[in-house]
């Protein structure tokens, strides 16, 4: 397996949290443990095959834990890793500069408590 080249240092970011759904799922587990089940109600405009696909891929770039329970319904866990705690500067500078473009352009945002 050839290994990647990369030509800037904002590519070797990109390149592991990249996409539409692994700055979302690193940004809940920033917030703590999360099982799965928290994690689909977080985010319930991304497929469920989407939600494992990008666990799995961020499990395997070591920036995610994934934690199975021996127990009756099986309980998982995920939560970040040390290398994953180091992205949480980028996943805070991420979210106050969505918050700030919310407020100048009138977004809002949906409620995903329930």
């Amino acid at each position: 397996m050839l290994e990647k080249q990369f030509h800037c240092a904002v590519e070797v970011t990109v390149d592991l949290i990249g996409g539409k759904w692994k700055p979302v799922i690193l940004a809940h587990l920033k917030e703590g443990v999360r099982r799965y089940g928290e994690l689909r109600r977080l985010m319930p405009t991304t497929s469920e095959k989407m939600l494992v696909q990008q666990l799995r891929e961020l499990e395997g770039d070591g920036l995610v834990r994934r934690t199975a329970f021996d127990t009756v319904p099986p309980q998982v866990e995920y939560d970040l890793t040390e290398e994953g705690w180091s992205l949480v500067p980028v996943l805070t500078a991420l979210y106050e500069w969505g918050e700030k473009r919310a407020e100048r352009t009138g977004l809002t945002f949906a409620d995903v408590s329930q």
